[in-house]
C-alpha cells in the first residue's frame, strides 16, 4: 500500500488480488478490475465481514472506475453492493495472440478430453461420473484430490493428471484434445472456452451465464447438474463430425470478439475519460 502510495501515475489501474490499496490512491485516477465476487460469497462469518470491506466495499468507494469482465459479474455487484451502474463498465478478458488454429485428424475410437481446473466450481464430481462407458482419455489439468482420484478409480476413468504447465505446454496441450469440457458451476469469465475455441477444438460447456454468452454458438452447452445430460453431449460430438465442424466455425468466428486489440482498445477508451477528465 505505501509502494502504491508514493509511485501513483496518470492513471492507476488496480487488476489483481490488491484490492485494498485503493484507500492509498488518488481516486479520480483510479480504476478498479474485478473478475468475480465468488470469494466473498463463499465465506461466512468475520472472514466475510474483512473480504467483503477491504476487497470490495471500500476499494469500490475509492476508486473512479469499476471494470468487470462480463455482465454476470456486473450482476452481481450490484445485487450484493449498493453502486451506480454507470460507474462499472463491462470489458471482457482477452483471449492470447499465442493461440493459434491447429488442425487435427478425430480421434472416434477413443477421444482425447481436456478438462481445465479441479476446484469445486469446475465439477468434476459431475463430469466424471458422466464419462463412465465412454471409451475416452480425460486430461485434468490442476491437482487432483483425493476424493476425485477415488472417483476416477471407482468409475473406471482412463485419465491424466497435469499441473503447474508453463502456458506453452498448456497451449499445446489444446492442441493435442479431441474436445474440451468447461462444465463448471461458477464463473467469473471462463477464458478456457475462448482458449480451445482458437485452438480449433468442440467445447462442451455450462448453459449458465457467463460461460453460454462467453462460448456464443460456439460450444455445446449442458446443465453442469446433470451428468445425464453431460453424457449425452458427448456422445453426440463423438458420433457427430458435422456438428464438430459447425462448433469448431463458429467458434473460431466467435474469439474474433476477444482478441487482444479489442480489449484493449476499450481500456484505452477508459483511460482517456479518466485523462479527459482530471484534465477539463
Amino acid at each position: 500500500m505505501i509502494h502504491a502510495a508514493f509511485n501513483q501515475g496518470d492513471i492507476n489501474h488496480i487488476t489483481g488480488d490488491i484490492h485494498f490499496v485503493a484507500l492509498f490512491l488518488k481516486k479520480k485516477k483510479t480504476i478498479l478490475t474485478v473478475h468475480d465476487i465468488g470469494s466473498v460469497l463463499n465465506k461466512t462469518g468475520i472472514k466475510h465481514k474483512i473480504l467483503r470491506y477491504f476487497w470490495f466495499t471500500m476499494p469500490f468507494a475509492r476508486v473512479q472506475y469499476i471494470t468487470v469482465i462480463s455482465e454476470f459479474t456486473k450482476q452481481e455487484i450490484l445485487e450484493n453492493f449498493t453502486l451506480d451502474p454507470e460507474k462499472i463498465s463491462v470489458i471482457p478478458d482477452c483471449v492470447s495472440a499465442k493461440i493459434s488454429y491447429s488442425e487435427k485428424s478425430f480421434n472416434t475410437e477413443k477421444p482425447n478430453i481436456l478438462q481445465i481446473g479441479t476446484k469445486a466450481n469446475k465439477n468434476l464430481e459431475n463430469l466424471i461420473p458422466a464419462l463412465e462407458g465412454i471409451s475416452c482419455k480425460l486430461t485434468i489439468i490442476g491437482k487432483l484430490s483425493e476424493k476425485q482420484t477415488a472417483l476416477l478409480k471407482t468409475h473406471e476413468i482412463d485419465y491424466e493428471n497435469r499441473f503447474n504447465l508453463p502456458f506453452l505446454v498448456l497451449l499445446d496441450t489444446y492442441k493435442q484434445a479431441d474436445i474440451v469440457t468447461f462444465i463448471s458451476t461458477y464463473e467469473g469469465f471462463g477464458v478456457p472456452i475462448l482458449e480451445a475455441q482458437a485452438s480449433g477444438r468442440p467445447v462442451i460447456t455450462s448453459n449458465l451465464s457467463p460461460m453460454k454468452e462467453v462460448a456464443g454458438e460456439g460450444a455445446l452447452l449442458v446443465n453442469p447438474e446433470n451428468p445425464e445430460e453431460i453424457t449425452s453431449a458427448f456422445n453426440q460430438l463423438i458420433s457427430d463430425a458435422e456438428l464438430r465442424k459447425d462448433l469448431i466455425e463458429k467458434g473460431l468466428e466467435n474469439v474474433k470478439k476477444y482478441s487482444a486489440k479489442s480489449v484493449a482498445d476499450q481500456y484505452y477508451k477508459l483511460y482517456q475519460e479518466i485523462d479527459y477528465a482530471n484534465n477539463s
